[in-house]
């Protein structure tokens, strides 16, 4: 696609647009498919119309308090998106080209409000939202930055809260066309972060993703960035491959362009400086200048999704054709029975997986009875003196980070014990589910022209089953800190100033040790709660899936002729040819 001529490329979708529109225009057709699928399609052309007109967007996106707004401003070389705001007060920031500076709120209800750039700061916004008509949907800052002539940019809040996630926040992540995540080298990548890529950002398949870990200056050593940097490449390259990770200080860097007092050096500057000057190359290089070819990419894999799901409609009505309605009925009951003898057959699974999760749980636990008597010589060496009989470690150093020592140390096995055993959880989840779907007649969509007629009508609508029971976590925060355990380290830290913390942690060690044993016993517990509720979610979604396909070929049997579904299918398909024809050339050439 790379080297495809953009100008063709238009003109493709253009012509592919257009022939969708003769296909959804045609009455028999739109007949045979049904209201609410050809509403989808033309929602769908909608989005494409929106997409292809729009000005290209980079959203960037994070938790609360990853300075977000500061490495837009740090971009921009000027304080435009607001900073410091709070939870209540944080609104989205659509910052894009104009002659003149101008900023004014959307309200929900349509109304625009000129605004100043003082008022959207936290003190000033929080009373002028108070006489405002209607809540706000987003701020609009109009600015003359040249970067903004080639790219509007949206300032997100913060994600913290994935339950309660903003439709207008997914909007914006469905429709950017590049993203970049904010995590922070304080916090480095959460659970919460972890899954939010996987679950909201990588299905998107962004062809560029920058993940920026700001405040790097805050690192004591180039050691110590480089640890983080390493940690959140390990995890961003399993969650999604093409990201690229920098390390960077949005404030620092803002200071810099705008020539103001910097923060302390603790010797890392030139390395973060560095950071955010590759950041901005890439940027230029492989946004800006590229932005018509990822527009058209994102356009073109948009139109190929709708193709996909309308030949595979078309493949499900064609089966439909092939049946009487005798045959159908029995299809049903057939159904029916196969359900009750497969819900018996996850309910004989499930005594399995305790035993699995059991023996992960117990092989945790020994591991770490193993980590604790290593972890008591450990400080005991704290305590060490050198060869002229001084202490090798000063009470400051030891008053200063020995507690945080032991709690990272305790943590940090904690964390391994169960990341060890991640993959090994999902593999089983996994591959239970994919009995299940093999056995009901649903997989793999690629799979579908293999498929028994009478099969691949089960699978009707069927997009992607783990996107439909994404809501069942198999993890959560409760595998990234032992819970019960911090118990015993707020006891050790209100004693801390009493008297010696080594002697405070020694005489609390028996109480880390069963504490923390008895988190890994919870939280296995908890992990086995929750893979069992996916599998009983995907099952159901699964007889549902099918159970739908089904009352829709029989209501197709009653209300359509044979003939004439035959007739408007080959028509359809006829119409739909070319249009799969030109897509299928850019897939073979990406």
């Amino acid at each position: 696609m790379g080297n495809v001529n953009i100008k063709t490329a238009e003109e493709d979708i253009a012509a592919v647009r257009a022939k969708m529109n003769a296909f959804m225009d045609d009455e028999k057709i739109a007949k045979m498919l049904g209201k609410d699928f050809i509403s989808e399609l033309k929602d769908w052309d909608n989005l494409i119309e929106k997409k292809s007109e729009e000005p290209f967007t980079l959203v960037i996106l994070g938790e609360f308090k990853r300075g977000k707004s500061t490495i837009i401003n740090a971009l921009l070389g000027k304080e435009l998106a607001p900073i410091n705001v709070t939870p209540e007060t944080y609104t989205i920031n659509e910052i894009s080209f104009g002659h003149t500076q101008y900023v004014e709120a959307i309200l929900e209800n349509g109304q625009r409000i000129p605004l100043t750039l003082e008022d959207i700061t936290r003190e000033k916004l929080e009373q002028r939202m108070k006489l405002f008509p209607a809540n706000i949907s987003y701020v609009q800052i109009k600015d003359n930055s040249p970067i903004l002539k080639e790219i509007r940019i949206v300032d997100t809040p913060g994600l913290s809260d994935l339950e309660s996630l903003d439709k207008q926040v997914m909007d914006y992540i469905v429709n950017a066309d590049a993203i970049m995540y904010a995590a922070s080298c304080l916090l480095p990548f959460s659970e919460t972060e972890q899954i939010f890529l996987a679950s909201h950002v990588q299905p998107q398949r962004f062809g560029m993703l920058y993940i920026l870990v700001n405040m790097i200056d805050a690192m004591n050593s180039q050691r110590d960035a480089d640890k983080i940097l390493r940690r959140v490449r390990n995890i961003s390259e399993r969650i999604v491959p093409n990201a690229i990770v920098y390390g960077i200080s949005a404030s620092d860097e803002l200071s810099r362009k705008l020539d103001r007092e910097r923060p302390a050096d603790k010797g890392t500057r030139e390395f973060y400086e560095t950071q955010f000057f590759q950041f901005e190359l890439s940027l230029q290089r492989d946004i800006i200048m590229q932005k018509d070819v990822i527009r058209s990419k994102r356009v073109l894999t948009m139109l190929g999704q709708m193709c996909t799901e309308t030949a595979t409609k078309l493949g499900i009505i064609s089966d439909m054709a092939e049946l009487d309605k005798q045959k159908l009925d029995d299809r049903a009951k057939e159904f029916e029975e196969q359900c009750e003898k497969l819900s018996q057959a996850l309910e004989e699974k499930k005594p399995a997986l305790h035993l699995s999760i059991l023996e992960m749980q117990q092989e945790a636990e020994t591991w770490m009875y193993e980590f604790f008597s290593k972890l008591r010589a450990s400080i005991l060496e704290c305590r060490k003196k050198d060869e002229n009989g001084n202490d090798i470690y000063s009470p400051e150093d030891i008053e200063k980070y020995f507690y945080s020592f032991l709690m990272e140390k305790v943590g940090e096995a904690y964390r391994n014990c169960i990341e060890s055993h991640r993959d090994r959880i999902a593999d089983i989840v996994e591959s239970t589910s994919r009995e299940l779907a093999s056995a009901l007649g649903i997989d793999d969509l690629s799979k579908a022209v293999k498929a028994p007629s009478v099969e691949r009508i089960m699978m009707s609508l069927n997009k992607n089953v783990t996107r439909s029971v994404m809501g069942v976590k198999l993890f959560g925060t409760s595998e990234t800190f032992p819970p019960a355990t911090m118990s015993v380290f707020s006891l050790i830290l209100k004693k801390k100033k009493q008297t010696d913390v080594i002697d405070i942690a020694l005489e609390n060690y028996d109480d880390i040790r069963s504490n923390i044993v008895k988190d890994i016993k919870t939280v296995y517990q908890d992990l086995e709660t929750k893979a069992i509720s996916r599998l009983d979610s995907l099952y159901q979604y699964q007889v549902e899936m099918g159970r739908e396909a089904l009352v829709q070929a029989q209501q197709l049997m009653t209300d359509y002729d044979n003939d004439e579904i035959r007739e408007t299918l080959a028509q359809a398909k006829e119409m739909l040819a070319e249009p799969v024809k030109i897509l299928e050339w850019y897939d073979s050439n990406s």
